[in-house]
């Protein structure tokens, strides 16, 4: 499996580009802020990729800034998930005051090919599996991906170390718990962990050493 990535410019978001092998097809993972398309073009071009698909693991903005520029400049489909899907267009919505401040005057819009995503669907594209494993929490339609059972593509529900925030709206404390205990733990050890921020990691690394599933040990 190819995987390669770059930190978006504002909030070190990680854009992850999954393909089987240079010069195929490929998927594009959560293309940040500002417009990241021209780095995505780079990456793409480097590795002789082609977009098929882009996917957003959540709605906040940092992670679908560049998704309708990106979708519908390759002409191509979007995934997020139900409970995200009307903050492609109204992404104020799901966030704090002091960063609203900073959209004001900016206008977005859906990309033309929207797809919504739920729990346990599986999405074949680029000769991989994409699992939907929907774990609410840091946002109400909070998306993990299982790809192929060798990667899981965790959004901003785990990271290296740590777990996202849950106070933002639609984020919750309690349903970050269940999720974490419910969705995470189980996962297989061997996965590798492609987080939204950080550097990745892997299942079997997190369950003994991050703070947020070793209180977990036992109760899943």
């Amino acid at each position: 499996m190819l995987i390669d990535s770059f930190a978006a410019p504002m909030f070190a978001t990680n854009c992850w580009v999954i393909a089987t092998a240079p010069g195929t097809e490929c998927v594009v993972v959560d293309p940040g802020m500002p417009d990241v398309s021209h780095q995505v073009t780079e990456l793409l071009e480097k590795h002789n990729l082609k977009p098929v698909a882009v996917i957003a693991t959540h709605g906040h903005l940092d992670h679908t800034f560049s998704i309708q520029s990106i979708a519908d400049g390759y002409e191509i489909a979007s995934y997020i998930h139900s409970e995200d899907r009307a903050f492609l267009a109204n992404p104020e919505k799901l966030h704090g005051v002091e960063f609203v401040e900073t959209l004001s005057g900016m206008t977005f819009s859906e990309p033309k090919d929207v797809r919504e995503v739920r729990n346990g669907d599986v999405i074949e594209l680029v000769g991989l599996s994409f699992k939907a494993i929907h774990a609410p929490g840091h946002t109400r339609g909070s998306l993990m991906f299982e790809v192929s059972n060798e990667v899981l593509v965790s959004g901003d529900v785990l990271f290296a170390g740590s777990i996202g925030r849950t106070d933002l709206p639609t984020g919750s404390a309690k349903d970050m718990e269940e999720t974490l205990r419910k969705k995470v733990m189980p996962l297989s050890d061997h996965l590798r962990v492609l987080p939204g921020h950080g550097p990745d990691t892997t299942m079997a690394y997190e369950k003994k050493n991050n703070p947020y599933l070793k209180s977990l040990v036992g109760r899943y």
